[in-house]
């Protein structure tokens, strides 16, 4: 099980995207193929250290969020393998259509990274704390929906997706998150991981929210309440039959989730149990409203984001549910 290979207290802290930074250089190293465009945030998304190594594959784009996905179409359908990125609220927000049309109808292998999302890029407001991400690449036909819990879990996905045939989003933070991973836990686009084994209630977590969904599981552990938190890197294609065989266990779900809960991970894990398994279920995420300005964790905690937030849905639940044992 992965809970063998997640890293010990205390944990070190790293932005998500250095990550995908180290990655992408390293999958440029193995493949000469791999070239990357920008929209003018190559140090903010980390693609500064590709375009170092590798000026002659690596294209500066400048604000042209369009021409940004449109030129990575053309440079797959000439059998390049792209990585084009921004921040989220502008790639896929601002171009989605031509990621729909020149990307997705074409099937070509972009690797489109959207960086700086979730309510945790803090003080930056509304504007630019994308939440509906998400749900957009989740809707799109051949798209691969990614968003890893740490910065090595971020570089292990980046190196997977160059590898990868089909299109490709993934989903980075900006600030420093805990490093909960280690270079020995498993990764593999599709597959979703047991990170703490538990018989009450699974947390179903992505991205960001993994650890705060540990954080709450070891509160729970406190009321002898054993949660099983099960970590979903890839939103899409979904592992049904990891989440399927934890929630037949635990016949108890609460979903957690720094982004909008319609659409996300929480809908597409209510998508699935209510076809194959109706489970008392609960939806952590932002709740059909726009991020604020602030600091990091004051915003988690605001918008019940947070480690405590999520136990106490969990204890709710049970309760709301009392015949949770049999």
């Amino acid at each position: 099980m992965a809970e063998l290979f997640l890293a010990k207290p205390p944990l070190a802290l790293e932005p998500i995207r250095k990550g995908f930074g180290r990655g992408l250089l390293e999958a440029g190293k193995r493949d000469e193929n791999v070239v990357a465009a920008c929209a003018d945030l190559t140090e903010s998304t980390q693609m500064h250290l590709f375009a170092q190594e590798f000026p002659e594959r690596f294209i500066e784009v400048g604000v042209a969020e369009q021409n940004l996905v449109t030129m990575g179409a053309g440079l797959a359908a000439m059998g390049k393998i792209p990585f084009v990125s921004s921040y989220a609220a502008f790639s896929p927000g601002r171009n989605w259509e031509q990621i729909r049309t020149t990307i997705c109808i074409n099937d070509r292998p972009v690797k489109i990274i959207g960086s700086h999302a979730g309510v945790s890029v803090g003080p930056d407001g509304a504007t630019h704390q994308m939440l509906e991400d998400l749900a957009l690449m989740r809707a799109l036909p051949n798209m691969v929906v990614l968003a890893p819990c740490d910065s090595l879990e971020a570089a292990k996905a980046t190196i997977a997706m160059a590898s990868d045939k089909r299109p490709n989003y993934m989903r980075l933070a900006r600030e420093a998150t805990p490093i909960i991973t280690t270079e020995q836990t498993p990764f593999e686009i599709g597959k979703a991981y047991i990170f703490r084994p538990g018989t009450d209630v699974t947390i179903i977590a992505t991205g960001t929210m993994t650890y705060q969904a540990l954080a709450a599981a070891d509160m729970l552990a406190k009321d002898k309440i054993e949660a099983e938190v099960l970590h979903v890197p890839t939103l899409k294609p979904l592992d049904n039959s990891t989440i399927l065989e934890s929630v037949g266990r635990t016949r108890h779900v609460v979903t957690a989730e720094e982004a909008q809960i319609n659409g996300g991970l929480g809908g597409a894990i209510a998508e699935l149990l209510g076809e194959q398994l109706p489970t008392p279920m609960l939806r952590i995420g932002m709740r059909d409203r726009f991020g604020e300005s602030g600091q990091p964790e004051e915003l988690l905690k605001h918008f019940g984001l947070d480690a405590e937030s999520i136990a106490k849905a969990a204890q709710k639940l049970l309760t709301d549910h009392t015949n949770h044992k049999h």
